[in-house]
């Protein structure tokens, strides 16, 4: 197992290493500068003497040669130690009062002449080839011809001089000491908060509650620990939450008579329960164990395609399949993250009540078409040859019972119109209806009916406003709406039709009056079949308690939406949504 280094020893080793070469490059640098010092004030001193040299070589006119012994007595005045060498610009050594310059070789390529020769004077640390000692030689060039050359014995007075420590190393290597205690206190305080964050890691890890005791350190560290040790706590709480969450919901769907799959997006199964696997085996030709399966079979290649496609939106999918006697219904949804859900529902049961109500329907409105008719026709001609009778009471009553068959007569075209929209909603033609020509010929057709009551249709729509839907079921919703209006809304009425809005996918239509409006408890309700606000009145209006509810239908055919609320000026609105596709 691999040796994990801790924290503070981690730091204590890179900032030692790091203040340690700060340190040492420090006392490097101070070295370097101190000996370039020391140095220089040497090579200022021999200069300074050499300079003195030349001043008496010039003040007393010695010419170069045997006459320049004469220097041997200036000497006396300098240090003993010094060595002096007057040399020419040829190399050739003219003076040296240590050594006999007719001994000694060419000094053109010393390394301190050939620095004076490029500088006008130079320096150099060797060993003399005559005397064989150590040397700080110094030379300077001079217009006159010849380089003066001064040199000092390198010996251990001078190396001490030139390399003596000072007290600026002590300095430093205080300051490393304290540096290294400071990194030690905030590294030690530092991982201390580190410690107790790691307790409660392997506390976690190894699945241990958390002490309710738990405290960090009184710094950043250890709020941010703290911090995390909170938010844990509450993911952990969360979390059991969710699990219970999900075991509800899994129950739910367990024990559901509804089948239901949950697939990933790359349709792969997440979760499927025993109904959806029992009806799936119903539709398919062969019994499988493996719901994907369903992605390979042609009776869902609509889903597959559905599935497909990019430009879905967020719509749900639905889809009709009949297989071995039974409906099934297949209803899709698609989550943001690709992800959805299936369900496949039996339907048998309830589309067998539902076929059974609509041939109910059928039958009586088959049934009675025939026999009203016949009434209406002999009531007509009874009428029509009543004129020049007196009987003014069966004439009374004849009138009213000519009144209820065209009631009768509504009722039964409207028990058509509603069963054919759910039934036959294929036979409805689609084109594109200009709204406002629409809503003028509604106008026009009513214009006996609104002003019995005095009542204006007022049309707030612009020319271009254009629905695609069936103009019988568009002239029913808006001419239904209207005859509601006028029934029920009371005299003198306002009635308004304005597109308010629209969108890049639908129209928004607002139909309004400023009548009585309905009470709140029957807003919910009033698009139900048969249903009446109140008796009292529909006997008095006439009408089929139909007209609501073939405006819903009729809306719903166009994919669009309707709702009801009383206006806080008074009256009724409608507020319809029709999609612009």
């Amino acid at each position: 197992m691999k040796k994990i280094v801790s924290y503070r020893t981690a730091v204590m080793l890179v900032f030692t290493a790091i203040i340690a070469a700060f340190t040492v490059g420090v006392i490097l640098f101070e070295q370097r500068q101190m000996k370039e010092e020391r140095t220089n004030s040497l090579e200022r001193l021999l200069e300074c003497n050499a300079n003195i040299v030349h001043e008496y070589i010039v003040e007393n006119s010695i010419p170069l040669g045997e006459e320049l012994r004469q220097l041997e007595e200036q000497l006396r005045y300098l240090n003993p130690e010094l060595r002096l060498t007057i040399i020419d610009w040829q190399g050739q050594v003219l003076f040296d009062n240590l050594v006999d310059a007719s001994e000694m070789e060419n000094h053109l390529k010393r390394p301190e002449i050939q620095k004076t020769i490029g500088l006008g004077k130079g320096s150099h640390v060797r060993r003399s080839e005559s005397t064989k000692v150590d040397y700080l030689y110094f030379a300077k060039k001079y217009e006159e011809g010849y380089f003066i050359r001064f040199a000092m014995p390198y010996n251990v007075k001078v190396q001490n001089f030139i390399h003596a420590h000072s007290s600026f190393i002590y300095y430093i290597l205080i300051f490393f000491v304290l540096c290294m205690l400071m990194v030690y206190f905030f590294a030690n305080r530092f991982s201390r908060s580190l410690k107790e964050l790691r307790a409660f890691s392997l506390s976690v890890k190894q699945g241990a509650p958390v002490p309710s005791g738990f405290r960090f350190t009184d710094d950043e560290v250890g709020q941010v620990s703290a911090d995390i040790v909170e938010h844990y706590t509450l993911l952990q709480e969360n979390r059991r939450k969710l699990v219970s969450e999900r075991e509800k919901l899994l129950q739910h769907f367990q024990y559901s008579e509804e089948g239901i799959a949950i697939f990933s997006d790359e349709r792969e199964k997440i979760y499927a329960n025993s109904y959806f696997l029992q009806f799936l085996n119903v539709i398919l030709d062969k019994p499988t164990l493996e719901v994907e399966q369903l992605f390979r079979e042609p009776f869902f290649s609509d889903l597959v395609a559905f599935l497909d496609r990019k430009d879905r939106g967020n719509a749900p999918y639905i889809q009709r399949i009949e297989k071995s006697g039974r409906q099934f219904l297949v209803r899709v949804i698609v989550f943001d993250d690709e992800s959805f859900e299936i369900y496949l529902s039996d339907i048998t049961r309830s589309e067998k009540t539902r076929q059974l109500k609509q041939e109910m329907t059928n039958n009586i409105a088959h049934e009675l078409r025939t026999p009203v008719t016949s009434i209406r026709g002999y009531l007509e001609t009874i009428l029509d040859q009543s004129e020049s009778q007196d009987d003014e009471r069966v004439r009374h009553f004849l009138d009213r019972a000519y009144v209820q068959t065209i009631r009768l007569s509504e009722l039964i075209q409207d028990i058509g119109m509603l069963t054919k929209i759910e039934e036959a909603s294929d036979r409805f033609e689609l084109e594109s209806v200009p709204l406002k020509g629409l809503l003028e010929e509604v106008k026009t057709d009513l214009s006996a009916k609104l002003g019995e009551t005095g009542a204006s249709l007022n049309v707030v729509v612009a020319d271009d406003v254009v629905i695609h839907g069936n103009r019988t079921l568009l002239y029913s919703i808006f001419r239904n709406l209207a005859e509601n209006s006028i029934a029920y809304a009371g005299d003198n009425v306002e009635i308004v039709v304005r597109c308010y809005s629209e969108s890049d996918d639908a129209y928004f239509i607002e139909f309004h009056d400023n009548g009585v409006g309905v009470d709140e408890k029957h807003l919910v309700r009033i698009f139900e079949r048969f249903y009446r606000v109140s008796e009292g009145r529909t006997r008095v209006t006439g009408g089929s308690g139909l007209g609501l509810s073939i405006v819903k239908n009729a809306v719903l055919f166009h994919k669009g939406s309707i709702v009801a609320k009383n206006r806080a000026e008074g009256g009724l609105s409608f507020l319809i949504t029709f999609p612009k596709k």
